[in-house]
C-alpha cells in the first residue's frame, strides 16, 4: 500500500529548519502552502502546488516590462545561459517579470530545497536592479 506524503507539512518543515538554521525568523508556510523567505534584495515565494505534485519557487525581478522582440528574446537567451536552475516568466495576470523554477515535490529533499531557495535568490539578487534599468 502506497503511503499518502503530505508535501505542504514536508515543504513547512524545510522552511522552518531553513530559517532555524540561519536564525531568521519567518512566517510559517501557510495553509494555503505559501510562504517566503527574503534573501539580499530578492524576496522568494515558495508555493506548494499539492494538487499538481509541483514546488514552485517564484522572485519577482521587474514590474510589468514593455517587451518588444529583442528584449524578450535577450530574456529568453539569459534563461538559457545565465539563470542556472531558474527562469525567466511573465505572471499572466500582472505581466511582472519572474524568475521561476517547477520542481515535482516526489523526492524532494531538504538540500536540494535549500539549493532552490539559494539558487534563485542569487540569480535575483544579480539581475533585479540590472533588469529593472534595461526594461524601464
Amino acid at each position: 500500500m502506497d503511503e499518502v506524503v503530505d508535501h505542504r507539512a514536508r515543504v513547512a518543515g524545510f522552511l522552518e529548519r531553513f530559517a532555524h538554521e540561519r536564525n531568521l525568523v519567518l512566517p510559517p508556510l501557510g495553509a494555503d502552502g505559501v510562504g517566503s523567505i527574503q534573501r539580499g534584495s530578492a524576496v522568494v515565494t515558495i508555493h506548494v502546488l499539492a494538487d499538481r505534485n509541483v514546488l514552485l519557487v517564484l522572485s519577482k525581478v521587474a514590474g510589468a516590462p514593455v517587451l518588444d522582440a529583442e528584449r524578450a528574446r535577450r530574456l529568453l537567451t539569459l534563461s538559457f545561459v545565465e539563470t542556472g536552475d531558474a527562469a525567466f516568466a511573465l505572471h499572466p495576470q500582472t505581466g511582472d517579470l519572474y524568475l521561476r523554477i517547477l520542481r515535482g515535490l516526489e523526492g524532494l529533499d531538504y538540500e536540494e530545497f535549500e539549493d532552490l531557495v539559494h539558487s534563485i535568490a542569487r540569480t535575483a539578487d544579480h539581475w533585479d536592479d540590472k533588469l529593472a534599468a534595461e526594461l524601464t
